[in-house]
């Protein structure tokens, strides 16, 4: 219920208690504190005087001050509506954008500039974890850089004993994969300070598709996973053919990596009503109810995924959604517990890209 509903109910409630004390204090006064000065034929016609006289005039004015009393509530807490649809529009990627304030000096245009304020200190928050995350990647390259040419300088030199063999490449994955995590995350703090503009292009999406199942097979080889590309329309749209090849790499190795021995990849390419949708199903442990919302969260990772001791640092399917959202589409996770998941990509059959 709404303050402005509670704050009528209350009014009108106060207002019709004030006139059935009003009629009642009236009735005393005027009929039964003087019952034996009037006459049997007045005393008897009393009671119908007070209904005329509470119905022609006290109904009216009650009815007024009910009409007059919402409007003015109405009036009083239309700037709380304001303020609460324009804070509902604020999120971490327009922060800079400020509450409108009456500048009244009331206590609502208080609030708002206390809003206002700590709209500022976010702002400011935001903007130096992202200068330190860019900061941080950037200078982590190079030293990953030179120690993975280090590594392997000494895996192709002959002097390099056989029994280092082993170690040396065991080290060079694990620096591989810290530099995909540097990169991973300099991409995406660039993507939420709008610093990694698409190059758009006209795009053949069921050549990308074709490439991101045969990666996968390359991928589920091991454990025996069987990639099924069970429909793939001839579809063209305009945008950034690097992400987009990225998009559908990053959810083929997803659907890969959480899956289970001898499972199975379904992945699909059709036109639809409001543009082109593409599928990535897979077999597996799936995720529970609880986690599914998060699963597009930057870190995270399920319960599976952390108890299988899965490679991954939780960034896939972040950075999959920001290229979704960067070509104006939309991206959903459907799962069950102990069976499969369900990643539904939906791309526009234009190119209207943010940039």
């Amino acid at each position: 219920m709404t303050i402005r509903t509670r704050l009528t109910l209350w009014y009108s409630g106060m207002l019709l208690a004030s006139l059935l004390l009003m009629s009642a204090v009236l009735y005393y006064e005027l009929v039964y504190e003087h019952r034996a000065e009037v006459p049997a034929q007045q005393r008897e016609q009393a009671p119908k005087q007070m209904a005329d006289i509470i119905f022609l005039y006290g109904a009216p004015t009650l009815v007024l001050l009910l009409v007059g009393g919402w409007f003015l509530m109405r009036r009083t807490l239309a700037p709380v509506t304001a303020l609460t649809d324009a804070a509902e529009r604020v999120h971490s990627e327009n922060l800079r954008h400020r509450l409108p304030r009456s500048d009244n000096g009331d206590e609502l245009d208080r609030l708002t500039g206390v809003f206002n304020d700590m709209l500022g200190r976010l702002d400011e928050s935001f903007r130096r974890i992202r200068a330190f995350t860019l900061h941080a990647s950037h200078e982590l390259k190079t030293p990953l850089t030179i120690l993975r040419g280090e590594m392997e300088t000494l895996l192709r030199d002959a002097k390099t004993h056989p029994d280092h063999h082993e170690a040396l490449e065991g080290m060079l994955d694990e620096m591989q994969r810290m530099a995909r995590i540097v990169d991973d995350l300099s991409l995406l703090t660039k993507a939420g300070a709008g610093q990694a503009p698409l190059v758009c292009e006209p795009v053949r999406l069921d050549e990308l598709v074709r490439e991101a199942c045969e990666d996968a097979r390359i991928l589920g080889e091991k454990q025996g996973i069987k990639i099924e590309l069970v429909a793939c329309e001839e579809v063209t749209m305009t945008g950034d053919r690097h992400r987009l090849r990225q998009l559908f790499l990053n959810l083929a190795d997803n659907a890969v990596k959480h899956n289970e021995p001898s499972g199975r990849v379904t992945v699909s390419l059709r036109r639809v009503a409001d543009g082109t949708q593409v599928e990535f199903e897979n077999t597996g442990p799936g995720i529970a109810p609880d986690q599914l919302p998060l699963v597009l969260d930057p870190f995270f990772r399920g319960t599976e995924a952390q108890r299988a001791k899965r490679d991954g640092c939780g960034l896939g399917l972040s950075i999959a959604q920001w290229i979704v959202t960067a070509h104006s589409g939309t991206i959903q996770v459907e799962s069950q517990l102990r069976g499969s998941t369900l990643v539904t990509v939906t791309l526009p059959s234009t190119g209207n890209q943010r940039g």
